[in-house]
């Protein structure tokens, strides 16, 4: 081993026993960006390396190999948006309010974090490959379906929501919404113009999808509550 070599190997090792944490959480926040940015085969840990100011042999102490990586990116992608809505504290609110404020959540989470959905993306051109492994994110987006059956449930049992409501169906129909708006930013921009993607273009779709979702749970006689519980 070469001096410089050694001279490194000794940094990052100091580093490492120093914020062993940190050096992860590092690696993880550049490596989706990397993934996000250029997909699993794209994506270099040359350039994850050199970003975290580590090296290729610590990545893979920490996380096996590249793939390796990719998974564990994969869970906390997907544990930061189920973090999120955890903290909402929908239980606490009046069903009209807790499904509002979780279609705003869902569509402002994505937009906000390109590379969540980016990553997703990924992951579907894998055909599932590397999820389908996964019981960290099995286990954190059972609970996402949950939150929305005790929603619905309040709802019904109000008497504000129609009956014949399934919690998946409408986890899939908010997902979709709010996914699209990300997904095919440069296509439909470049079709139709920018309009939607300025801030107020974004904060009025993200009204609009909340008010589709509620004008399509709530029973007829109480869709004039739109906007008044929020």
């Amino acid at each position: 081993m070469t001096k410089s070599a050694t001279s490194n190997a000794t940094r990052e090792s100091r580093q490492a026993k120093r914020d062993p944490e940190g050096v992860r959480r590092d690696i993880l926040s550049v490596a989706m960006e990397e993934f996000s940015q250029n997909g699993l085969s794209g994506a270099r840990i040359d350039e994850i390396a050199a970003r975290t100011r580590t090296s290729k042999r610590m990545i893979y102490y920490y996380f096996g190999d590249k793939e390796g990586l990719y998974k564990r990116v994969l869970e906390e992608a997907y544990a930061q948006v189920r973090g999120g809505e955890g903290n909402l504290e929908l239980d606490d609110l009046e069903p009209v309010a807790a499904l509002e404020k979780l279609c705003r959540f869902t569509f402002e989470h994505h937009r906000r974090n390109p590379a969540f959905v980016r990553m997703v993306m990924t992951e579907n051109i894998h055909h599932g490959r590397h999820i389908r492994v996964s019981e960290a994110i099995r286990n954190v987006n059972r609970p996402a379906i949950e939150i929305m059956r005790r929603i619905l449930k309040r709802g019904q049992d109000t008497g504000l929501f129609r009956p014949g409501l399934d919690a998946l169906e409408l986890h899939w129909q908010i997902s979709a919404l709010s996914f699209y708006n990300v997904s095919n930013t440069e296509t439909f921009s470049f079709n139709f113009g920018d309009t939607l993607f300025s801030e107020a273009g974004q904060e009025a779709l993200s009204a609009h999808v909340a008010e589709m979702l509620l004008r399509y749970v709530l029973k007829p006689e109480h869709i004039t509550r739109i906007g008044k519980d929020g």
